[in-house]
């Protein structure tokens, strides 16, 4: 099963994940604020997701907010063995939907203690620190920030931690304060400032997950994807997905979905093979 899932990657002992994973954002309600239009649906599509072999599920606390948290464990508790929920922390939503920085060593321990309780368990398996402008890595000094994190780790309340929207200087930085498995930036088929940083992941056995693989809230679009998808008999959205796969081993994907139809594509671009020629054609895109 986990061969049609693009194998498994292990950043860390008890840590085997599914290169392809699933991403929990799109189960909260438009602009991901407020409840979905539809529960029941987003409870299938996670038990779906789970019943398909994925050990991989992204999520955050500020999706919703709150909301997505409480229909994974309203979906999958008590939870698999197996199955390891990351989350991120490092912001907080308004009133009014807007997304807000939230970086203080001690709000940051909040919203770890609000993920525990939301997703319904005693310890997280993993814990991102999101960092920059939301997307956007810059240089700022991560040491209180991780190091808040890294006494909660040693307190049993988080497993493992990751970084997302991180540069290299930070990754540098955080490795010499706790041990990191996972690195979460933007990253896809026309995206590709991080490739220095995924080399530097893949040979540190630290799982590189692109957010936003498919282009995010500005879908994907170009000539040379639609014609090489045309070729292969298959959508683009998974021929992006195959190319992720193919572009570096220890890349790990967590496209999203409200659709049970939607994440069996997903899941099927992980058996996509490219051929050569169709691989150059892609490497080219965003050159």
């Amino acid at each position: 099963m986990t061969a049609q899932l693009g194998g498994t990657l292990i950043p860390a002992d008890g840590l085997t994940l599914t290169r392809m994973g699933y991403g929990a954002m799109q189960l909260a309600g438009p602009h991901v604020f407020g409840p979905p239009k539809d529960r029941a649906r987003a409870v299938a599509v996670l038990r779906a997701a789970v019943e398909a072999g994925i050990t991989h599920i992204d999520t955050a606390d500020f999706y919703g907010p709150v909301v997505v948290n409480e229909i994974i464990r309203e979906a999958l508790r008590p939870y698999p063995d197996e199955l390891h929920l990351v989350t991120k922390v490092g912001a907080r939503r308004g009133a009014d939907g807007s997304w807000a920085v939230s970086r203080h060593p001690e709000d940051l321990k909040a919203q770890v203690h609000d993920n525990l309780r939301h997703l319904g368990v005693e310890t997280l398996d993993v814990v991102n620190l999101r960092l920059g402008d939301m997307d956007t890595p810059n240089e700022d000094s991560l040491a209180d920030q991780f190091g808040a994190l890294a006494e909660l780790r040693q307190r049993g309340l988080i497993r493992h931690l990751g970084l997302s929207a991180a540069s290299v200087a930070q990754l540098e930085e955080a490795q010499t304060i706790a041990p990191v498995v996972t690195v979460q930036n933007l990253y896809n088929l026309a995206n590709r400032q991080d490739d220095r940083l995924i080399e530097l992941t893949a040979a540190r056995n630290i799982a590189f997950v692109p957010y936003f693989p498919l282009g995010g809230f500005t879908p994907l679009q170009s000539e040379t994807l639609s014609k090489v998808a045309a070729g292969l008999g298959a959508a683009p959205q998974q021929v992006a997905l195959a190319w992720l796969l193919r572009r570096s081993p220890n890349i790990a994907l967590i496209p999203g979905t409200s659709s049970p139809e939607h994440l069996r594509e997903n899941i099927a671009a992980a058996s996509l093979v490219l051929p050569e020629d169709a691989a150059a054609e892609l490497d080219a895109v965003a050159s």
